[in-house]
């Protein structure tokens, strides 16, 4: 019996990259760097998705991560370079701005409030994450929130899980959930922590990777046939 589900917030219950797409664009104006195409929003988030990767294989720190990929985004671009660390701080911000929910799932984090315990898990930053979660509403239904910027380390590492239960307090790991949409974050971060895994794969790609997932759903609606 699953007791505590364990959400990721970007890519799950919020789509992410409205959210990106609606941010670098406004700033892009603010900033005076001429139109962001789509084209160039696809190139940002591929440099994007690698420097995550790279922060969750231990290889660079956070800092590293958010500023160095709008460093090799501009420069790649050909656009000015030294920017890319005030853009960031600016980023951070507007990103929490667009709310787009994934299978207008607050209805959903709503039901099961009171009857599992629901906690987020995120390795976005603590200002980016808290507005996000206050202008969606989601906070006020989690019964804690844990943020890799907190806690001092990322997923999937196993010291952010165990960090987070030395919080939660004594809790059946095999009655835990986490769910989430990226299988080397939130699904080995599960593996690695002991607990139930369900790979939130809206697009139903292809499983690339050896992590053990136990659940894969494609709506958010699914989640209730687990429990």
């Amino acid at each position: 019996m699953i007791t505590t589900i364990l959400w990721d917030i970007d890519g799950t219950l919020l789509d992410f990259l409205a959210a990106e797409k609606a941010a670098i664009r406004s700033l892009f104006r603010d900033f005076h760097l001429g139109e962001c195409t789509d084209e160039m929003l696809a190139r940002y988030s591929a440099i994007n998705r690698s420097y995550w990767e790279r922060l969750e294989r231990g290889e660079i720190t956070k800092t590293q991560v958010l500023i160095g990929r709008f460093h090799t985004f501009f420069g790649q671009e050909g656009l000015d370079t030294s920017v890319a660390e005030a853009f960031n701080e600016e980023y951070q911000l507007r990103l929490g701005d667009t709310i787009v929910f994934h299978d207008d799932c607050k209805p959903i984090i709503e039901a099961l409030h009171g009857k599992v315990k629901q906690y987020v898990v995120s390795n976005g930053t603590i200002a980016a994450q808290m507005k996000k979660l206050r202008l969606s509403g989601l906070g006020e239904y989690m019964d804690g929130i844990f943020l890799s910027d907190q806690l001092g380390v990322e997923k999937p590492n196993v010291e952010f899980f165990n960090k987070v239960f030395e919080e939660i307090g004594s809790v059946d790991r095999k009655t835990v959930l986490i769910v989430g949409d990226s299988l080397t974050s939130d699904i080995r971060g599960g593996n690695n922590a002991g607990i139930l895994t369900c790979w939130y794969n809206p697009a139903g790609v292809e499983k690339t990777t050896d992590d053990h997932v136990d659940y894969e759903i494609t709506d958010l609606h699914q989640i209730y046939s687990l429990l």
